[in-house]
């Protein structure tokens, strides 16, 4: 998308994810700003916020797993599903994944992944539209906060379970939505990520990563 990146550089600032410091973004601060200046620039209404634009804290944590244990993604295919920023990602570039792919149906999300490895000198390749039903072809599918909806829960759970019976390690991370699947998780590890009222209702979530089982 013509002039994407140099939108995500005027409406944004170079900042640091709380629990990930060592993985600079291109980040906004506040979403009513930026989701009024999205929909200026695609001249239309009622557009998906723009989830690409904050670090959630699914994928903090996510990273957060992937940087302190890089041998549980070194040398392998990782797939970010809904990746937004790309922050786990790109975690999973600095951590020596052998392939690192970035799934995200938002334009300016690919952007905003390109022009964050980018920042971060890592590879990371944009797949630009919805993955769900690709046959497998990873070895590890992060999927950070996946489950804040109903339809978008119902969409994609079966994927990625039929992933997890292809033999592909699936993590879930999930900071309480309420559409996280209740069975069929095995827990990997638990952070708490501090996060803004803006954008939560709270001051720190409690996120959980989880291996999905077929």
């Amino acid at each position: 998308m013509s002039g994407a990146a140099d939108f995500l550089r005027a409406h944004t600032a170079v900042a640091r994810p709380p629990l990930v410091p060592e993985i600079p973004l291109h980040l906004a601060t506040e979403i009513t700003p930026i989701w009024q200046a999205t929909e200026a620039w695609l001249a239309r209404e009622g557009i998906e916020p723009p989830f690409w634009a904050f670090a959630w804290p699914g994928s903090q944590a996510m990273a957060r797993l992937i940087l302190d244990q890089p041998t549980k993604v070194a040398g392998r295919r990782v797939l970010d599903f809904a990746a937004g920023c790309g922050l786990a990602a790109i975690a999973a570039a600095r951590a020596g994944a052998m392939l690192v792919e970035a799934a995200e149906i938002d334009p300016l999300a690919i952007a905003a992944i390109r022009l964050n490895a980018a920042l971060n000198g890592v590879a990371v390749t944009a797949l630009d539209g919805d993955v769900v039903g690709a046959p497998c072809r990873w070895d590890l599918i992060l999927a950070g906060d996946v489950c804040y909806e109903a339809p978008m829960t119902a969409h994609i759970l079966p994927w990625l379970r039929a992933m997890a019976a292809t033999g592909a390690e699936v993590w879930l991370a999930d900071p309480g939505r309420a559409y996280v699947p209740r069975e069929g998780l095995a827990e990997i590890a638990r952070f708490a990520v501090p996060v803004t009222r803006e954008l939560e209702d709270r001051e720190m979530r409690a996120v959980t990563i989880s291996r999905l089982l077929p």
